[in-house]
């Protein structure tokens, strides 16, 4: 047998449409499951070369025992980068029999996950022929991979119309089979048994797809609303497709073959738009798949964005909490597709829809659930989270949030001509249907309204903070828009469509970074990060704090560093760069094991000897901040990178969190020269205990930059 030398992973697979989420769901303890197995690694040689590390990981399969095939394990996927293991058809039996082998270490069944525009880039600041689109070129030689649902290529946002060719560095693989790729999509794979292309059967990767990438394409519009000239946030970059997923759901194991065929390929960046069916469950970041196998790309340089989730406005319950990634949550933008319910009594409530609607009242009625015996030929009343399907023969539908969705309104083309309504708006109109015993209404459409100058206003789905798995790393980082977004549609008979979500946000984001990575090629993923978080927005456009679904000022939670500023990241001033041997004393300051660890670096690790540092002492570019026990003052390093003017000056402004001294040292940075590197001490002293969370900032400023860090402390 090889020498055995460092730890490796293997995830198996099993290939039906609805998966069992732990061992102890499994009906019968025969049939094949997908687990995630962890073997120690072969030697060097046998690791380097991909039939031999392929041999290997089949050695550990066991024999056939029955003269079914249906019962044999079998391998699916043999990982390279992210895991250094494979993927294979087990059953529980087949586990136990693994257990006897040398160099096993342990097994667990694999965990779901599923998927979490015209005047966006405007919103975004990003103008043509100028400002960052200029400088970056549009992200041209840039490629962005999208983990997803596919892609429907025909689509007009993936012309290849005056693209360059792929980079030379390029190795992926077009897999379509009944048309080929183009310099705008430069490779497209499927991953998931069952599938037999990279065609989009969702609609979700499409959408993705061309918000991170789509070219210029004029009269953009769903039903003649948010009109305007489509494109995504870095036209000229190229995009590779990963399908991962089969109709908006998948596995741990298609996921990481995608990720690995990804870092293969040579990609940039990486927009992952989906998450675990329920991130909750996830504890640690050993335990987390995307994590993992982000930190592999990670090290290879690739920029990681990742939607935060859909679960808000309830705390803790975001996803992709490592530091090594971007997690970036959803806000609205300043358009508004305007419509007005006018009611009976002549009172006018505003709303918004993408229909046009008769100038005429029809008869009101109120049914929760948009169910009932009388509603045909009459605009019905329905509570939104009540609502399931939408009636066909009624005149209209007037769809209202519930409270904890607020002011967030999704619109949506979904059947009857619908008009959705924010809370406090759908109080209005029930007090009407109660005051009167013939209730009327119509629906007045006003066209697409810009210039919201509550935006950018967090969206109540938008997942919060705080992390679980890392209590000591701000999350979400960023905001951006996610709110009723125009982008490319997979289907043929409507070319455009509107969705919400922090998947929406996702590509937005790596876009941002394409760019970034246009104008600044040298710089490494944590940079590109730090650069995005320390020109955020921490206002909207009135000039006054970012809201959240209430109207209420949103905390930091909720928007992390606040709303992404692309002009102002182009040049922040200071970064706060991470390297990734940087994230070795990170992860053993977590207390994991040398085991848990080695599933990250793929080597072997002994923490006894490494350098240890709290999770705070991170290089990261906001500061989060829990005094435990009888502790009263904290102190931590940051080092911060000229990437400006070579001769600066750097002043430090604190906004200390209230029951919380904040104190700098030095409080002046000057610098000589760029690409110079200084550091400075912060000392947190808790002033008043309670258990509370409290947020402030401090800046670093100069005459021509602000470099802005939040920090939240709790008080415990």
């Amino acid at each position: 047998m090889a020498h055995l030398s460092s730890t490796i992973i293997i995830v198996c697979l099993l290939c039906i449409t609805s998966l069992p989420l732990f061992a102890s769901q499994i009906p019968n303890k025969n049939s094949l499951q997908i687990y995630i197995v962890h073997v120690e690694a072969p030697d060097a040689h046998v690791a380097s070369e991909s039939e031999d590390l392929e041999s290997w990981y089949r050695s550990f399969l066991p024999a056939t025992t029955t003269s079914s095939s249906e019962d044999e394990a079998q391998l699916v996927y043999s990982y390279r980068h992210v895991l250094k293991g494979f993927a294979a058809k087990l059953s529980p039996d087949h586990v136990k029999e693994m257990e006897k082998k040398k160099g096993f270490i342990s097994a667990q069944p694999q965990k779901l996950m599923s998927v979490q525009t015209t005047h966006s880039p405007n919103f975004l600041g990003l103008n043509q022929n100028m400002g960052l689109w200029e400088d970056s070129n549009y992200g041209k030689g840039v490629i962005i991979g999208v983990l997803d649902s596919g892609v429907m290529p025909e689509h007009p946002s993936f012309s290849d119309e005056g693209m360059p060719p792929p980079p030379a560095k390029w190795k992926g693989e077009c897999q379509f089979s009944h048309t080929s790729c183009n310099n705008k999509i430069i490779g497209a794979r499927y991953f998931n048994d069952g599938d037999q292309s990279p065609l989009d059967d969702n609609g979700h990767g499409t959408h993705t797809a061309g918000t991170a990438a789509g070219r210029f394409v004029q009269g953009a519009n769903l039903f003649g609303r948010a009109n305007g000239t489509a494109a995504g946030v870095a036209p000229l970059a190229h995009l590779a497709i990963y399908k991962v997923l089969n109709n908006g759901k998948g596995g741990e194991a298609a996921f990481l073959a995608g990720m690995d065929a990804a870092i293969e390929d040579g990609v940039d960046v990486l927009s992952i738009s989906i998450g675990y069916d329920d991130a909750t469950l996830i504890k640690n970041l050993y335990d987390d798949y995307y994590a993992i196998s982000a930190f592999s790309a990670m090290e290879k340089g690739i920029f990681l964005s990742f939607a935060a989730g859909n679960e808000g406005p309830f705390p803790s319950s975001l996803g992709h909490w490592a530091p090594w990634v971007l997690t970036v949550g959803a806000s609205t933008l300043d358009r508004k597709l305007s419509a007005k319910a006018v009611l009976g009594n002549n009172q006018e409530v505003d709303g918004e829809s993408v229909y046009d609607f008769p100038r005429k009242l029809f008869p009101l009625v109120y049914a929760p659930d948009c169910r009932g015996n009388d509603i045909r030929g009459k605009i019905v009343v329905c509570e939104d989270d009540r609502t399931k399907v939408i009636p066909s023969g009624v005149a209209g539908v007037i769809l209202i949030n519930n409270e904890t969705h607020g002011n967030t309104i999704q619109v949506a083309a979904i059947g009857a001509p619908t008009t959705h309504f924010s809370y406090a708006a759908g109080l209005k109109i029930k007090a009407y249907l109660g005051s009167t015993a013939t209730p009327t209404a119509t629906i007045s459409s006003q066209g697409t309204v810009i210039g919201d100058e509550r935006a950018p206003v967090v969206a109540s789905f938008s997942s919060r903070g705080p992390s679980i798995p890392t209590p000591g790393i701000l999350k979400p980082d960023i905001l951006g828009p996610g709110v009723n977004i125009l982008a490319a549609s997979h289907d043929t008979s409507i070319e455009w469509t509107i969705k919400s979500g922090t998947s929406m946000v996702c590509p937005h984001l790596s876009g941002v970074a394409a760019l970034l990575k246009s104008v600044h090629p040298d710089w490494s993923p944590a940079a590109i990060k730090s650069a995005i978080m320390t020109t955020a927005d921490d206002v909207n456009l009135a000039g006054n704090p970012i809201e959240d679904e209430r109207f209420l000022p949103a905390d930091i939670f909720a928007t992390g560093s606040g709303h992404v500023n692309p002009s102002r990241a182009q040049d922040p001033g200071l970064v706060y760069d991470i390297q990734p041997r940087d994230y070795l004393s990170y992860l053993c300051g977590l207390g994991y094991t040398d085991r848990q660890v080695e599933r990250f670096l793929h080597r072997r690790v002994n923490c006894a000897v490494e350098s240890k540092i709290a999770e705070a002492e991170l290089n990261y570019p906001s500061f989060s901040i829990i005094f435990s026990g009888r502790s009263t003052s904290q102190v931590y390093t940051r080092t911060v990178t000229n990437v400006g003017d070579p001769d600066s000056s750097y002043e430090v402004e604190i906004s200390p969190p209230n029951g919380v001294e904040v104190s700098v040292e030095p409080a002046t940075l000057n610098f000589s020269e760029t690409e110079q590197k200084l550091q400075y001490k912060v000392t947190f002293s808790r002033l008043t205990p309670n258990t509370d969370f409290v947020e402030g900032f401090l800046k670093w400023t100069s005459p021509n930059h602000s470099v802005r860090s939040p920090i939240v402390v709790r008080l415990s």
